[in-house]
């Protein structure tokens, strides 16, 4: 995410519980993600479930994205 989607997002995370929900699942995602970039190797259990978590992470990026669309359309 830009910089500038992140100011928005965190603009409106107090009045939108649903992208506040999205935001932290996103991020705890993100955490998750870094313990595998972590490791030299990944045994098949791990990678699958690393593209996993990638998927989930892109879904909720995507609904993020889509909120804040909502946001931006309503203000114009």
């Amino acid at each position: 995410m830009e910089d500038s989607e992140k100011t928005a997002i965190a603009s409106l995370l107090d009045r939108d519980p649903e992208l506040k929900q999205y935001y932290e699942e996103h991020q705890e995602l993100e955490k998750k993600l870094d313990q595998f970039q972590h490791k030299l190797h990944l045994s098949p259990d791990e990678e699958v479930e690393k593209k996993r978590l990638q998927k989930m992470k892109l879904a909720g990026k995507d609904k993020i994205m889509e909120i804040l669309g909502r946001y931006r359309q309503s203000t114009v």
